[in-house]
């Protein structure tokens, strides 16, 4: 059943242009089941949507504020792929060097020969941690960042590409670590968001908490209650149980609301942002080389890896860190975009040609990919364009 209601609460600003992106973000509450979110939209590095509405909690006692934050989940890989790229044009790595250069531990199993850009580009064969690992060690950043040095590749780096969907943040965040003497999170509010005045965290600080909306996640899509056996004789059963729940949780299933999830730095899941901080870091990157010179914009935006995805068992395309438009899941009608979407929908892309920054945020899992209230606000912004 659609949760929807009459008047939904909706605020903030939209420029009379772009007035048509308003009419449907108020729809997304009456006819597409939003709880709650805001939508940014930034046009040649000038704001010119702001919207927020429904309800920060599931009792519906808070509403949206322009300031609240949110999880966005796989969101915040771009943003991570940014520092490590940033990095990179200042000469603190390499793409192409081994990592165990920087990471010498890295190193075993292997993968002496394993590159920061197979790592951007999903081809390091590292989706998963194999042997298994407690609740705690989730916010144990030495420990996970040890338990993937340890992992032997799922299968052999570079000849074929899977969504590294957990374990993208703590590989590239470990670099940047280890090139800049910073945690991703402090790199990120330092380089990035704090330059930009962009709200955008991946460890929240304490007292920022309070900003937090709940996240409503249903119970289906749980873990399996019994998962296989390290010694099972089906790697690929094995390597997707771990891609998703180890350590538990690591998908955010079960502690999404909680404290711990909230101040970690867990980069591939946990980044927490206002759908304007989204949009801000996305318009810096469209208009060019302001965080990336033009040269490496280019280079992280170019094809890296297409076809058959060896852990979602689909077609997916991705560039040095960024998803790529493909049929079914683009981000309008620019070829040159690129971004990334997170769980339950919200998302984050730049279009250079157009000049546009976008940002969606919410609080509801939905579709994994792509929502059809997100679809909804893109196709809303290019008409007004």
């Amino acid at each position: 059943m659609s949760d929807s209601f009459d008047e939904p609460p909706v605020g903030g600003d939209c420029d009379s242009r772009f007035a048509r992106v308003r009419e449907v973000f108020r729809e997304n509450f009456l006819r597409r089941g939003e709880h709650g979110g805001a939508v940014a939209v930034y046009v040649d590095g000038r704001r010119v949507v702001t919207l927020h509405g429904g309800h920060a909690d599931a009792a519906r006692r808070h509403p949206w504020c322009p300031d609240t934050l949110v999880n966005v989940f796989s969101v915040g890989k771009g943003i991570v792929a940014t520092a490590a790229l940033m990095l990179v044009g200042q000469g603190r790595l390499d793409l192409d060097s081994p990592a165990a250069r920087r990471w010498p531990p890295f190193a075993a199993e292997g993968k002496g020969e394993v590159s920061l850009r197979q790592i951007l580009a999903h081809r390091a064969g590292l989706p998963a941690i194999g042997p298994p690992l407690p609740d705690e060690a989730l916010f144990d950043w030495e420990r996970m960042c040890g338990a993937l040095a340890a992992q032997a590749p799922w299968w052999e780096p570079d000849t074929r590409h899977g969504y590294h969907v957990n374990t993208f943040g703590f590989l590239v965040g470990e670099l940047v670590r280890r090139a800049s003497g910073q945690s991703v999170g402090e790199y990120v509010r330092e380089r990035i968001a704090g330059p930009l005045g962009a709200d955008f965290h991946i460890g929240v600080p304490e007292a920022q908490l309070g900003r937090i909306a709940e996240f409503l996640w249903p119970e289906q899509g749980s873990a399996p209650a019994q998962p296989p056996s390290p010694s099972d004789p089906d790697t690929r059963a094995r390597m997707l149980y771990s891609t998703y729940f180890n350590p538990p949780g690591l998908s955010g299933h079960g502690v999404v609301n909680s404290g711990a999830w909230r101040r970690a730095e867990i980069p591939s899941a946990n980044a927490h942002a206002t759908a304007d901080g989204v949009a801000a870091i996305y318009a810096s990157l469209a208009g060019g080389g302001r965080l990336l010179g033009t040269d490496l914009l280019c280079e992280a935006t170019r094809e890296a890896s297409v076809g058959m995805d060896a852990v979602l068992a689909r077609e997916t395309r991705f560039g040095l860190g960024f998803q790529l438009p493909q049929p079914g899941r683009d981000f309008g009608p620019g070829r040159s975009s690129f971004g990334h979407f997170g769980a339950g929908g919200s998302l984050g892309f730049a279009d250079p040609d157009a000049g546009v920054g976008f940002g969606y945020v919410m609080n509801r899992m939905g579709p994994r990919w792509q929502s059809p209230a997100a679809q909804a606000l893109i196709e809303a912004v290019y008409a007004c364009l």
